[in-house]
């Protein structure tokens, strides 16, 4: 439910990814984050209305009496026939996403309450009011972005010289260095390379590659035909783009270019196989690879990347390399420049003139995810902050957003739901004692990071300009390439964080074993130290659970309790989790949000067993927390029936449409409607919280359930 590795500004093409994922909200997280998306400073209340303009608080939120809002249920609806309409309904009627967003829930209202104590501490910088040792380059980079008269006058002139470099190319060899520039500069390579921690030897970094080169969401956008209308609009976008930047024949351009990224998704893997870590790991030396792909020097291309001498790369798509380097070999030149120049301009344009800037989203987040209103320039600049130097703005966050008792209640939590999933390892019927042995070991040895990093990120080595924005786009991504690559030999640092601690999310990290809580999303509806306890073992209780589930779920599982890749289990007990495993995706392929639009049970896999095992752990906790008293009823519910609408009341959520079908094709999570029906009906205990019988809609039979966890 929360995002496995870091993403990082590579380049601004990357940062403009990192911007549309907020704005469109389909970052779902996450998505493999626990969730996705993100209206003025706003005080909310037990309702899902935002208060007047003259109400503001940056105070966190408040549910019910109890840490419930009992007014968004819908009693009419009967629990076993739509639970999640049951515990949200009259929430889901009366919210109204706001037209800057592509969906709105309880997710998105502590992201934007995060988003206002960041703009907050902004304009605090802006009016020199910060002591912050990075108080200077917070107000530059803010300064910078909200400078919109000043980009208006230099227009495309910002990108005047990356297109110049890109017209001077005369070789598919001198077109292949400027692919390998990507991660200091504006330009995109069909080959990203990246630094990463080593799946087989996780104590050490690996130089590590992909195929690439699609402006498309997915391959699927390319290829299905229910998408043949976006990938109109996005040869339109891109003759649209070309132009704009000045570059000839944008018509026949954009249509090159179309057929040329069309062959790319051909060739490209699904998102499926993409998921397969033991399929992902094939390690090649540079000599190796140029002869796996016949045309591409990759001693020069990774010379031109800014690495050192590299004698391996770990590649994860290697059976679509050839594909590619045909590809590569068979396109003109000119069509390869202008492709380039295409993704310089769409990447830069959040940072551009308006012209550029209402191009890139009226294509981006309206036409692709359905967003009928641009967001504010300040929320897309605090996004940018937080992307480029969000540590420093967080170490403010935290001082004055998190108490610290709250990092010991969460400590508690961890220890609890560890110890669920420990009494659940023992005695599962369906596993062996050898690979019983080794899960207890692995959970044994869970790392876990709660709310801020114990050393802040050094910035030292970033420069922000208060009149160079796009100069600041590119100098934070080869801020942190260059920090990556300066310690590529050396150690891997495990106390670093995938996150910043204003972050509304949280993660498992496969080769650290870890979990990781940042400070944001410690706070109703969540976890609410006031609260009855049975709404956080539902909220966060789920939360801690589901993450620590993602240890153990298909992809997880791979990994033993050091963080190594390696089949450790036995052959048996492998089937047996398997047999699980293709039973819970079958669920999930089965529910069809939209006309057309099915989830993808194998997509959504992990997240589908985090959710599973997350709320099974949350509820046997809340048990034991009782020790053997009985759990008092409040408002005529029983604490059973209370965690169960904790978590519900977690996923509340609505999407618009076109959001909904995007997130079907590109994210590993379930729709947030499906996370509570279709996580709820595996549990036994959710029968008998709400007596739920045989001739209620989501009623399973006992022996097709799916208990993995």
């Amino acid at each position: 439910m929360i995002s496995e590795t870091r993403k990082i500004l590579l380049s601004a093409g990357a940062a403009a990814a990192l911007t549309f994922a907020a704005g469109a909200a389909l970052a779902h997280e996450e998505h493999a984050c626990l969730d996705a998306a993100c209206a003025s400073e706003l005080l909310f209340a037990d309702t899902d209305a935002p208060t007047g303009a003259g109400e503001v608080s940056l105070a966190s939120p408040k549910y019910g009496t109890w840490g419930f809002d009992l007014s968004g249920m819908d009693r009419g609806v009967k629990p076993g026939d739509d639970f999640f309409k049951f515990a949200n309904g009259k929430w889901d009627e009366r919210t109204v996403i706001p037209s800057d967003r592509v969906r709105y829930g309880n997710f998105n209202k502590l992201r934007e309450l995060s988003e206002h104590r960041m703009h907050a501490i902004l304009e605090e910088a802006a009016a020199g009011k910060l002591t912050d040792p990075d108080a200077a380059k917070i107000a530059a980079g803010y300064a910078a972005f909200m400078d919109e008269a000043l980009a208006e006058k230099l227009d495309a002139k910002p990108i005047a010289p990356e297109l110049a470099e890109i017209r001077r190319v005369k070789s598919k060899d001198e077109f292949t260095v400027l692919m390998g520039k990507a991660n200091v500069s504006g330009f995109t390579s069909l080959f990203p390379v990246g630094i990463n921690i080593d799946a087989k030897s996780p104590m050490k970094y690996a130089v590590t590659t992909a195929n690439g080169g699609l402006g498309l969401p997915d391959r699927d956008y390319y290829l299905q035909p229910n998408f043949a209308e976006k990938k109109a609009k996005y040869q339109a976008y891109v003759q649209q783009m070309l132009t704009l930047a000045g570059w000839e024949q944008p018509a026949e351009n954009a249509k090159a270019i179309v057929e040329f990224e069309t062959r790319l998704a051909e060739a490209s893997w699904s998102r499926i196989e993409r998921r397969d870590r033991d399929k992902t790991y094939n390690p090649m030396s540079p000599a190796e690879l140029t002869a796996f792909t016949p045309g591409i020097d990759w001693n020069r291309y990774l010379a031109a990347t800014g690495l050192p001498k590299v004698e391996r790369v770990v590649v994860s798509t290697n059976t679509a390399f050839p594909k590619v380097a045909k590809i590569y070999a068979d396109t003109p030149l000119e069509t390869l420049k202008a492709w380039q120049a295409f993704h310089v301009a769409d990447g830069a344009a959040p940072y551009l003139s308006k012209r550029f800037v209402d191009a890139n989203w009226t294509f981006r987040s309206k036409e692709l995810a359905g967003q009928p209103e641009q967001q504010a320039r300040w929320k897309r600049a605090a996004a940018f902050m937080d992307n480029g130097i969000g540590e420093s703005i967080g170490r403010i966050y935290v001082a004055r957003y998190f108490p610290p008792e709250a990092k010991a209640k969460m400590d508690a939590l961890v220890v609890d739901i560890r110890t669920a999933l420990k009494g659940r390892i023992e005695t599962l019927a369906w596993m062996g004692p050898e690979t019983r042995e080794r899960a207890l070991e692995k959970l044994g040895k869970f790392t876990v990071k709660i709310a801020y990093p114990d050393k802040w990120q050094d910035y030292s080595k970033l420069t922000f300009e208060k009149d160079d924005l796009y100069g600041n786009v590119l100098r934070s991504g080869a801020y942190e390439w260059q920090r990556q690559v300066a310690r590529l030999n050396g150690p891997v640092d495990k106390a670093e964080w995938g996150m910043t601690p204003q972050t509304v999310n949280a993660y498992y990290n496969f080769a650290n074993n870890e979990i990781v809580f940042p400070a944001a999303i410690l706070q109703p509806p969540f976890f609410d130290p006031d609260a009855d306890p049975a709404i956080n073992y539902g909220g966060i209780g789920g939360v801690i659970g589901h993450e620590i589930s993602h240890g153990f779920d298909d992809q997880g599982r791979k990994s033993d309790g050091d963080g190594v890749l390696r089949d450790w289990w036995t052959a048996e007990d492998a089937a047996k989790f398997k047999i699980q495993a293709d039973r819970l995706g079958a669920q999930y392929s089965a529910f069809e949000p939209l006309p057309g639009a099915k989830v993808q049970g194998g997509l959504t896999m992990g997240e589908n067993i985090g959710d599973n095992g997350g709320l099974s752990l949350g509820l046997d906790a809340y048990h034991a927390s009782l020790k053997g008293k009985p759990a008092p009823v409040i408002d005529g519910l029983t604490g059973d029936q209370r965690v169960f609408l904790g978590w519900a009341q977690v996923w509340r959520e609505k999407s618009r449409d076109e959001a909904l079908r995007q997130q079907v094709v590109t994210d590993p999570h379930s729709p947030a409607y499906y996370r509570v029906n279709g996580t709820i009906r595996n549990i036994p205990g959710w029968y008998t919280a709400w007596d739920v019988q045989p001739s209620d809609k989501l009623y399973v039979a006992p022996e097709q359930r799916v208990k993995i966890w």
